[in-house]
């Protein structure tokens, strides 16, 4: 059964999460079909687009909710995001979710007071010609203030990188109402050392960045986990390795813990990811 929120909007339990630079923008409609036909509720577009650039997502599908993750509030004026949401909204209703994030300090020169810039994002969008509604936006968030921020100001949470032990706690932070859509990134493969290679490779850029690390610090793992490359107890706990059956164990485990929604990134299968994407959604039906 899917899952309401706002007016009509249906994320469903499983979306995808996958980025041009993956696919290739000109496979854009082709995947976003592909999506929709097996039954996910959302297409989450990552790698920082710029909002207009999901409308052929949008175009090639007829009920597929599409969401970012996400935009950068250091790459955006609130004003503008509000304007092209509006202009998308309006051909497509209750079909677009723009998830918002604050990025990490080793990628923008800018990064300071981050708790404080988001929430002077969020009141630009409140107070736009056309204000981006509350419930049609979601926060990146993984540390306490930001879930509880994510709580106030918008639908919900979007963390990426966590393991269930995160979704657990972030779910306590949270409280019943508002949305958890955690990322899980997954490998489809049965060979244990070559599934942790291809995943540790997707890892690496991840534990480059304080915000992922700090976080996996808190939750039980340790430095001696984070550091080269991530040890086997981290790699597993955060990106679930295997054939279908045992990565929708995963997924089952982030939405006990109170997930209401988990966005699956296939890892390691080049261009359209058609075998992963249709393996788990085969496998979360059964």
């Amino acid at each position: 059964m899917l899952r309401k929120y706002g007016v009509e909007m249906e994320l469903g339990k499983v979306g995808v999460w996958t980025t041009y630079r993956a696919i290739g923008e000109e496979n854009a409609g082709e995947a976003a079909r592909l999506v929709e036909g097996l039954g996910y509720g959302v297409f989450w577009l990552g790698g920082s687009p710029r909002l207009p650039s999901v409308r052929p997502l949008l175009e090639a599908t007829e009920s597929l909710v599409v969401a970012t993750g996400i935009v950068n509030v250091w790459a955006y004026d609130p004003a503008q995001l509000a304007a092209e949401y509006a202009t998308l909204a309006r051909d497509f209703p209750e079909r677009l979710l723009v998830g918002i994030g604050i990025g990490h300090p080793e990628a923008t020169s800018d990064y300071s007071r981050p708790l404080s810039a988001m929430g002077a994002f969020l009141d630009g969008l409140d107070r736009a010609d056309t204000p981006l509604p509350r419930d049609r936006r979601c926060l990146a968030a993984l540390a306490p203030k930001m879930l509880a921020l994510s709580a106030e100001r918008s639908l919900g949470a979007i963390p990426y990188f966590v393991p269930v032990a995160h979704t657990r706690a972030a779910r306590a932070r949270l409280g019943a109402g508002p949305l958890l859509a955690p990322e899980l990134a997954f490998v489809h493969d049965g060979d244990t050392d070559r599934a942790r290679d291809e995943a540790r490779r997707y890892a690496e850029t991840y534990l480059g960045l304080s915000n992922y690390t700090s976080n996996l610090l808190r939750f039980g793992f340790t430095d001696e986990d984070v550091a080269a490359g991530g040890s086997d107890r981290l790699i597993d706990a955060v990106i679930p390795h295997g054939n279908a059956d045992e990565v929708a164990t995963v997924v089952r485990a982030h939405l006990d813990a109170g997930a209401d929604h988990v966005a699956l990134q296939a890892v390691g299968e080049p261009d359209i990811p058609r075998r992963g994407w249709t393996a788990l959604a085969e496998a979360m039906t059964a």
